[in-house]
């Protein structure tokens, strides 16, 4: 009797010393326009990444990683909702995220998480179900920005990304450390108009980037959507928003800039607007002088957001929250760095397809897995309430990645992902099609114009072979899949 009632005791003290574990904190970092020929992890060959590719090391780099529709406010509803924007109503720049709609956050707010989101929302309406959010004001700006809150808008002095890596690492700090949190740091860097910070402003002075391949396509193997776009570096890159060289020669400052930002500002493009000014540039002369201008600029901006990544990581790794908390980077949709002569996105072509997808959970995935299956912002939903334990909504679309991040490799996983452009900025025409391992196949509905590209024998997709005879069979098969897939996604538009 005795033995059992020491044997009671013992089981009970075990029962009491080990309650239920508390899921993972969940960081999920974004930035916008950040195009993975922008990060040394995915190969870069014009700039290093070394606080963005340390996710990647000690956890994951998902090699297909894909957007629905390349173009910001889509890309976040998408991501937001696990769910297509022709149903959730969010397809264009412009459209609003509904109030009331359901979002992985709200899901996890209402498990009991701990929510904040501070940087760029760009969904018109205001954040829903997070206990704390600042947000920049439509687009933002890269100085001085005007912030939402629940109190009202208020601006700030400072810049952009240095200020909202501050206050996500401030609330975290602040939070109930009895609770999980989930906490969004979502930057508005690398965004076109590319303003670096004060302390980037210097960087990459007197570097020369190796021109892309394709920088000066003629587009002759396209179908006419790519022969009318304006986005090419050359003919539509502005030279005042853009380059920063103002009418009178000098610099363009930013409106927004005091005293002590405007100096800086301005020795560094007053220097650009005289080179320009001396070098009476036309033709590809031109194109080559905008694109080293452009991708300083641009890059400048990257290493500001990585910088931003690496303060975090160090902060969670003081406070002992690194090994409880699951770290995610990514960005709305990737971006035209050169390639095909052009800047933005838009395109179901690779270059704005493609986006970065790198996650960290320690305990669970191995450092330096590359995942290559393909993935879409559509699992990001189901992905992070898997993580948190949060059952799914039964309408959201994509798949959880938790399975591949355990380093399992189902045999149902999806063999290709749809996409569907409605936007046409850039007078870029509205598209919908699907990629899988090998082929690209595109259509263009307002001309009746279709693409396939052989992704195996033409990387770049300099050349549709859509009227190539040998790819016939395969053309049948594929736009058999295609319309499974707009049926599966409920697209009719």
């Amino acid at each position: 009797m005795k033995t059992i009632v020491l044997l009671s005791l013992l089981f009970a003290r075990v029962a009491v010393a080990a309650p239920p574990k508390k899921p993972p904190n969940i960081v999920f970092i974004f930035s916008d326009d950040h195009a993975q020929q922008a990060i040394s992890a995915y190969g870069s060959k014009v700039n290093k990444t070394p606080n963005i590719d340390r996710i990647g090391k000690e956890g994951a780099r998902f090699a297909n990683s894909f957007v629905t529709n390349s173009l910001c406010t889509p890309s976040r509803g998408a991501i937001l909702t696990g769910k297509f924007g022709h149903l959730t109503g969010v397809r264009f720049l412009s459209d609003t995220l509904k109030p009331g709609t359901v979002t992985f956050a709200k899901l996890m707010h209402d498990a009991g998480y701990q929510t904040a989101v501070v940087g760029k929302w760009h969904l018109k309406t205001n954040p829903e179900a997070f206990d704390y959010f600042e947000v920049l004001r439509d687009q933002g700006q890269y100085y001085n920005p005007d912030f939402i809150t629940a109190a009202g808008t208020h601006q700030e002095h400072g810049y952009t990304t240095e200020l909202i890596g501050k206050k996500i690492i401030d609330w975290i700090g602040k939070r109930d450390p009895n609770k999980p949190f989930l906490a969004m740091m979502h930057h508005k860097a690398p965004h076109r108009s590319w303003e670096p910070g004060p302390n980037e402003l210097g960087m990459y002075a007197g570097t020369k980037f190796p021109e892309p391949a394709t920088l000066f396509d003629d587009y002759a193997g396209r179908a006419s959507p790519a022969h009318n776009q304006k986005m090419e570096i050359g003919r539509d890159m502005t030279l005042t928003t853009d380059l920063k060289i103002g009418p009178d020669g000098k610099a363009n400052p930013n409106k927004r800039l005091d005293d002590e930002q405007r100096k800086l500002w301005n020795e560094v493009y007053d220097k650009r607007a005289a080179e320009f000014a001396s070098k009476n540039l036309t033709g590809k002369a031109l194109t080559s002088w905008k694109y080293q201008e452009y991708m300083k600029d641009y890059l400048r901006c990257v290493a500001a957001v990585d910088k931003s990544v690496g303060q975090l990581l160090a902060y969670l790794d003081r406070e002992g929250l690194a090994k409880d908390t699951v770290v995610v980077y990514g960005s709305d949709q990737g971006f035209y760095l050169g390639e095909h002569g052009w800047f933005d996105k838009r395109w179901i072509y690779e270059e704005s397809l493609r986006t970065p997808l790198l996650v960290r959970w320690p305990g669970v995935t191995k450092p330096n897995t590359v995942i290559n299956e393909m993935v879409q912002n559509l699992d990001y939903a189901q992905t992070f309430l898997d993580i948190s334990g949060v059952p799914a909504a039964a309408d959201m679309q994509g798949k959880s990645l938790v399975p591949l991040l355990r380093g399992q490799h189902p045999k149902d996983w999806r063999k290709a992902v749809y996409y569907h452009y409605y936007d046409q900025g850039h007078e870029v025409a509205v598209q919908y099609g699907m990629r899988t391992d090998r082929f690209t196949l595109v259509h263009y509905p307002k001309t009746s114009e279709w693409e396939l590209f052989d992704l195996q024998k033409d990387p770049r997709q300099m050349k549709s072979v859509y009227d190539d005879a040998k790819y016939g069979k395969q053309l049948v098969g594929l736009k058999d899949e295609l319309t499974r897939l707009r049926e599966q996604y409920k697209d009719n538009e």
